[in-house]
């Protein structure tokens, strides 16, 4: 597995992300033996850098890749995040020093570690100037409990001014063919701080794996359903996009997962994509887009593809991204 930096960070450029092991997605949360069985392979293959959260669950997936991760903590670049769950009270989101600091100690607890590798605020809290939050992390930092910190979901004028307090290591988005929205300001902005970009949902949720184009054997409660892209005419005029990934999978004998993947890691140093899964086989296909090469020309009628059709996020998910 080849390696990018985030920031001082040093990680493979396919990470895992575990969210769906838990919440939100079909099938989520079913088979726990599964999903440590996934995380162990991931391990193998060099598939090392792990992405939960408190939230997911709540709770229940940081627990579960600790159980993974169990005599294996320093094989592992471990990242999870704070913010959308209130120890203190608060409603809505907390990102006030005295939550961080209790939100630290759960997630050190359920994980069975006594550092986080990579700790991100999960959305930025509008209640809490930015500089306060940091300001908070940068002593986690100094304790020990944290290596490097990151944001989640931030506009460029929030990484800046996160920035100038304590050097962030990654900005989480969502980055993939059928959400360029970082390409305009964020990317820019990362380039130029020497910051890293970690790539969520970069098959978008699971459709530019080319499986889904109905919503038939999406079970009642997965979150796709009511995701706008998903909905509606969306999901017709969204076909398009994977149709001609598709193509291109067909043209160099990989799958729409692998070009989608191949396609992001062709953007350049210091973006690392953390495709989610359950399954070991579908964690081995898209572990193979590391050494999948696209060309120029490949890319650039990637790149030309029109933008997907719907808000990546229901209006209200939408309402809390900083932009």
């Amino acid at each position: 597995m080849q390696i990018t930096r985030l920031g001082g960070l040093e990680v493979p450029r396919i990470g895992l992300g575990t969210m769906g092991m838990s919440a939100f997605y079909t099938g989520a949360g079913r088979d726990e033996s599964e999903s440590i069985r996934t995380i162990h392979r991931a391990l193998e293959l060099g598939v090392i850098h792990l992405d939960t959260a408190e939230v997911y669950g709540p709770y229940v997936n940081e627990e579960l890749v600790g159980r993974a991760i169990r005599g294996r903590r320093d094989d592992v670049v471990l990242a999870t995040k704070f913010g959308l769950v209130s120890h203190t009270g608060r409603p809505g989101m907390d990102s006030t020093p005295a939550n961080i600091r209790a939100a630290i100690d759960g997630s050190l607890r359920r994980l069975g570690t006594d550092r986080i590798d990579l700790y991100y605020q999960h959305r930025i809290d509008p209640g809490t100037p930015v500089e306060e939050t940091v300001g908070a992390l940068s002593e986690l930092v100094a304790a020990g409990k944290v290596r490097h910190i990151g944001l989640s979901e931030a506009g460029a004028a929030t990484i800046r001014r996160a920035h100038a307090i304590h050097p962030l290591a990654a900005v989480q988005t969502e980055y993939s063919l059928w959400t360029r929205d970082p390409e305009a300001d964020i990317l820019p902005t990362l380039r130029e701080l020497g910051i890293g970009l970690v790539a969520y949902s970069p098959l978008g949720h699971g459709f530019l794996t080319g499986t889904i184009r109905t919503l038939d054997g999406l079970d009642a409660g997965d979150w796709r359903r009511t995701n706008p892209r998903f909905t509606g005419d969306n999901l017709t005029r969204n076909l398009r996009i994977v149709d001609e990934v598709r193509e291109v999978a067909a043209e160099i004998g990989a799958t729409p997962a692998q070009v989608a993947l191949a396609w992001l890691l062709a953007r350049g140093d210091g973006i690392a994509p953390i495709p989610g899964t359950r399954r070991a086989d579908r964690l081995e296909e898209n572990t193979a887009a590391d050494s999948i090469p696209l060309t120029a020309g490949q890319v650039a009628r990637l790149d030309h593809l029109a933008p997907a059709s719907g808000d990546r996020h229901a209006e209200a998910d939408m309402a809390v991204i900083d932009h």
